[in-house]
C-alpha cells in the first residue's frame, strides 16, 4: 500500500514563503537541502507525518505561471473562525468562511487563502470526511 509523504511547490522567495507557512499553519523547516541549482525545504508540523516541500530554483526572478492544472491543497482545523480572526490578525488576508451545504445539509466549513506565490490553501474545520 502506497503512503503520501509530502507536495512539491516552486516558490520564488524562499524566506517570505517560510514566513508565511510559519505563521499560517506552523510548519518549520525539518529539513534543507542545498544544491547548485536549486534548493528543496521540507516543512513539517507535529499534527501530521505528511510534509510540503518547497523548491527554489536558484537565478529565478519571475514569478511561476500556476496554470489551469493547479487546485489547492487543504489543512483542516479545530476552530474555524478563530483561525480565520487569527489569519486576519496576521496579515494573510484569507477570504470569507464558506458553509458548503449543496442540499441543504453543511458538509463543509472552509475558507481559502494564497501563498505569497498565488497557490491556493483551503482552511477546512474538522469534521466529517475532513480530519
Amino acid at each position: 500500500m502506497a503512503k503520501a509523504i509530502h507536495s512539491m511547490i516552486r516558490v520564488l522567495d524562499e524566506g517570505r514563503s517560510l514566513d508565511f507557512y510559519r505563521r499560517a499553519f506552523g510548519l518549520e523547516v525539518a529539513q534543507r537541502l542545498d544544491f547548485e541549482k536549486f534548493t528543496l525545504v521540507y516543512l513539517a508540523n507535529s499534527q501530521a507525518a505528511f510534509e510540503l516541500e518547497l523548491t527554489v530554483n536558484k537565478g529565478r526572478t519571475e514569478p511561476y505561471d500556476l496554470g489551469d492544472g493547479y487546485g489547492h491543497i487543504a489543512f483542516v482545523v479545530e476552530d474555524l473562525e478563530a483561525e480565520h480572526a487569527r489569519f486576519t490578525a496576521e496579515g494573510l488576508s484569507p477570504r470569507k468562511i464558506v458553509s458548503f451545504a449543496p442540499d441543504g445539509e453543511v458538509i463543509a466549513k472552509f475558507f481559502f487563502v494564497a501563498d505569497p506565490d498565488g497557490y491556493e490553501i483551503e482552511v477546512l474545520e474538522r469534521g466529517g470526511r475532513y480530519q
